[in-house]
C-alpha cells in the first residue's frame, strides 16, 4: 500500500535552516539531485520580494553549506538557484546524527520526496512510500535523532485520511461528534498524543476552555469510538504512531 506524508524535522544543522532563520519572510523550497554523494547538487526556489531575495543571497553567502550557487531564472517573486555544497555531509549533519550510513541507507528505501521546505527550525517535507516500511525507515530513524512531528499520512489514491486527518471530507466520515473531533485536533495541534507528550490535559483543556474531566471524557469516548470503528469492524488503518 502506497502512502504520502507530511511531516517535520527539528533539525538546525540541515542545509538552508540557517538561512530560513535569518530570512523568515522568505519560502525557500529545495531539491537534491539523484544519488546520494557526500557533496550532493542541490536546487533551490525562492518566494518573496526584491528586499526579501537579496537578503537571502546575503546570507548563501555567509552560512558554510553553500559553496557555490548560481541563478538560474527569476520570474516575479520566485527565484531559482542551483547550488554546490561547501560542507560535505558529514561536516554539516555529524555532530547531530548518530550514524550517517543509516541515512545514506534511506536514499536506497523506496521512497520519493516531493517536495522539501527549510523553515528557522527544520525542513518540512512530503514524500510518497511504496509501503509502510519504507515510510517507517525514515520515521524511526529521524525520531532517533532529532525532533520528528507527523502532519498528515494518507493512502496515495485514496482520499481518507489518517484517523487525525484534516482532509476536506474527514468531518463527515469519522463519526464523531463535533466536540469530540475538536478535542482530539486541538490535542494532536498542541502534542498531548506526541512521545514524548508536549502538552498536559491541563494544557489542551485551557485551550478549548473546558475542564480538564470533560476534555478526559471527551477523548475517551473519541477513541473508544475510533478503536471500535477503525480496528475492530474495519481493516487495520494507517497508523502514524
Amino acid at each position: 500500500m502506497a502512502l504520502r506524508a507530511e511531516y517535520e524535522i527539528g533539525c538546525t544543522a540541515l542545509p538552508l535552516v540557517d538561512v530560513a532563520a535569518a530570512v523568515p519572510d522568505a519560502d525557500i523550497d529545495l531539491a537534491i539531485s539523484p544519488g546520494m554523494n557526500e557533496r550532493p547538487r542541490f536546487t533551490v526556489r525562492v518566494v518573496g520580494s526584491d528586499e526579501t531575495v537579496a537578503a537571502v543571497e546575503v546570507e548563501f553567502e555567509r552560512t558554510p553549506f553553500v559553496g557555490e550557487y548560481t541563478l538560474v531564472t527569476r520570474e516575479g517573486e520566485a527565484s531559482r538557484y542551483t547550488i554546490l555544497p561547501g560542507t560535505s555531509m558529514a561536516e554539516q549533519l555529524g555532530d547531530d546524527l548518530d550514524d550517517l550510513d543509516d541515512l545514506r541507507a534511506l536514499y536506497e528505501t523506496p521512497t520519493h520526496i516531493e517536495r522539501i521546505r527549510a523553515t528557522p527550525t527544520g525542513w518540512v517535507q512530503t514524500s510518497r512510500f511504496a509501503d509502510r516500511g519504507a515510510f517507517d525507515e525514515l520515521r524511526e530513524f529521524w525520531q532517533r535523532n532529532v525532533p520528528f512531528r507527523l502532519r498528515k499520512l494518507t493512502r496515495v489514491g485514496d482520499d481518507a485520511e489518517n484517523r487525525f486527518g484534516s482532509g476536506p471530507d474527514s468531518d463527515n466520515d469519522d463519526g464523531l461528534t463535533d466536540a469530540q473531533r475538536e478535542a482530539v485536533r486541538t490535542a494532536h495541534r498542541l502534542g498531548y498524543f506526541e512521545i514524548p507528550r508536549t502538552a498536559t490535559l491541563d494544557d489542551v483543556a485551557a485551550e478549548l476552555d473546558i475542564s480538564a474531566s470533560s476534555l478526559s471524557e471527551r477523548l475517551r469516548r473519541a477513541q473508544t469510538h475510533l478503536v471500535e470503528a477503525h480496528v475492530e469492524e474495519r481493516p487495520r488503518p494507517v497508523d502514524p504512531f
